[in-house]
């Protein structure tokens, strides 16, 4: 008997912005594969089994969900945030299309909200109109593809959320970020610092880009950058849906 493999996102952290369909995916789980901190959001429960790896090996964790949906298991692969983005949806499709044995595995996407928009709605409505999210890590693509995707962002005039922005391991790259930015936007840019957003530690800074500096962030910050017409009303930022 064949099983199944759910793919959910558990969103930014508060856990009351899982969905009620994200954990009803969960109480019916009999295997929960992720990285090993999305795994410990997940409560340990007799006839559960926690499948922890490191965040380095996407294409194994998917594979090994998939063999065992098809075993009769019903597995669930946990992202933070929405699966769809830079998560683990689109690597349980890869391996999927590496495996044409395990086609007949039913996949299911669940949706979740992503850490770039509860940093947004914590914030106002700086992603109010045309945006793009860019992956600033270089594990998966080079990074002369990150900055030639930011510079045509930037000159398209989008609002951007980064995902990655610094790490211990790449913790120059941020500064090339910032200076790609400088050389394609105003110095009044407004970029949002979004750190541990949903969390008790949520911790939400508005700097004009000429103020930004890269160690504003880390890989628990989310950064949003708006396009030439946002600004802040208040207490809060927003672009403009004529903008």
């Amino acid at each position: 008997m064949t099983g199944t493999v759910v793919i959910v996102g558990l969103g930014p952290g508060d856990p009351e912005k899982v969905t009620p369909e994200v954990m009803a995916a969960l109480d019916q789980a009999t295997d929960v594969v992720g990285y090993i901190p999305y795994v410990a959001r997940v409560a340990p429960r007799p006839g559960l089994v926690l499948h922890p790896s490191d965040n380095r090996v996407e294409l194994d964790r998917a594979t090994h969900a998939l063999e065992m949906a098809a075993a009769g298991q019903r597995v669930v692969v946990v992202s933070s945030g929405d699966p769809g983005v830079f998560a683990m949806a689109s690597a349980v499709f890869e391996a999927l299309e590496a495996r044409p044995d395990l086609a007949h595995v039913p996949v299911t996407v669940l949706p979740g909200i992503t850490a770039m928009l509860a940093a947004a709605a914590a914030a106002g409505a700086p992603l109010g109109h045309d945006f793009c999210a860019i992956n600033l890590s270089d594990n998966l693509k080079p990074f002369d593809l990150v900055e030639k995707r930011l510079r045509l962002a930037a000159q398209a005039d989008f609002a951007m959320g980064f995902y990655n922005p610094r790490s211990k391991s790449r913790p120059h790259q941020f500064a090339r970020v910032l200076e790609i930015l400088r050389e394609e936007c105003e110095p009044g840019r407004l970029i949002l610092f979004a750190r541990a957003v949903s969390t008790p530690e949520q911790a939400i800074r508005v700097v004009p880009l000429a103020e930004a500096t890269e160690d504003m962030a880390d890989m628990r910050t989310v950064v949003l950058v708006g396009n030439s017409a946002t600004r802040r009303v208040g207490n809060y930022v927003y672009t403009p849906r004529s903008a």
